[in-house]
């Protein structure tokens, strides 16, 4: 089956809603930036000179899950959304780390041109993204002109190693020594998508275009089928991995920029006793909003509420 025709089938199969289709009629530039030898795909809605905007996402997903969201924020700002080394289409980096990911996100914006103006680009970012954004700030917060963390897994101590014991993991980690299986067709591919932490699905066709823009179709000689698009070297754990996150809403509360949190009411990995810590560490100059009704995957629960946070968040820190 062509990847055309399940494009065709994904669309006939739902009723999309209005909003989508408008978001998705917006006009963004699709293409390939090349950071220390590695091309980079990235997504660009908006005018260039307006107030820049940089987001990325979640582990294992890619720059799509903003392709609904960007252009809500498209007629006021600059917006550039990429996907990090490994996930989605861009290239995988040697011995990537988190240092790696941070100082490859300052070097995009760069390449980019997102320093050029006399705003500053704020950073947009999505879970696992988030942590890489967060290290970005400590390294050149002076550069950005905010942060604005989309529920990041921030746990008390003690709940954090529990997630841990219990097969959670830092995100990142598993197993990097085996390549993505090969599936016989994108219908036995896409049965095996799931949302992780596991939650119910609140909106299908979102569910299915990501899962969709999750999968490469493999024509390799007589190999052919379905598999994951991200490299399995993103699942390399490293030994600081785990104190890092321990270390999370310290460095969050300490961070001498201008940062917010934007979580999911129902989820898993920021909750309301995760917005008490980060107080109780000294971050009551943090705001924190709560979506309502919406878990982990916020663009993917409640995404015109996620635009309006963050709406709310850029309005309060217009420059």
């Amino acid at each position: 089956m062509a990847n055309t025709d399940i494009v065709d089938q994904w669309a006939a199969s739902h009723d999309l809603p209005a909003w989508f289709v408008r978001a998705m009629d917006v006009p963004r530039e699709e293409a390939f930036v090349e950071v220390d030898g590695h091309k980079v795909h990235y997504f660009r809605w908006g005018t260039r000179g307006k107030p820049p905007l940089l987001m990325t996402h979640g582990f294992l997903a890619h720059a799509r899950c903003f392709a609904f969201i960007a252009p809500f924020l498209a007629e006021d700002y600059d917006i550039v959304a990429y996907d990090l080394a490994g996930m989605g289409e861009s290239e995988m980096i040697p011995d990537c780390d988190g240092i790696k990911r941070a100082k490859r996100m300052v070097a995009i914006a760069d390449a980019l041109d997102l320093f050029a103006g006399p705003v500053k680009p704020k950073i947009i970012a999505h879970s696992f993204g988030s942590g890489v954004a967060l290290q970005a700030m400590e390294l050149a917060g002076d550069r950005f002109g905010g942060l604005v963390i989309c529920d990041l897994m921030v746990l008390r101590p003690e709940r954090l190693i529990a997630h841990f014991k219990g097969g959670g993991g830092p995100p990142g980690s598993g197993r990097s020594d085996r390549p993505n299986k090969l599936y016989p067709d994108y219908e036995a591919a896409y049965g095996r998508f799931v949302l992780s932490p596991p939650q119910a699905v609140q909106q299908p066709f979102l569910f299915d275009y990501m899962a969709y823009h999750s999968l490469r179709r493999v024509e390799d000689g007589e190999t052919q089928g379905w598999s994951w698009k991200f490299d399995p070297m993103v699942f390399h754990r490293h030994e600081e991995d785990q104190e890092k996150w321990l270390q999370t809403g310290q460095r969050i509360v300490d961070l001498p920029h201008r940062v917010a949190i934007v979580y999911g009411e129902n989820s898993r990995l920021f909750d309301g006793d995760s917005a008490d810590y980060l107080r109780e560490l000294g971050g009551n100059h943090v705001p924190m909003i709560a979506v309502p009704e919406a878990e982990h995957h916020l663009m993917l629960d409640q995404p015109l509420a996620l635009v309006t946070a963050l709406r709310s968040i850029l309005a309060l820190w217009a420059d």
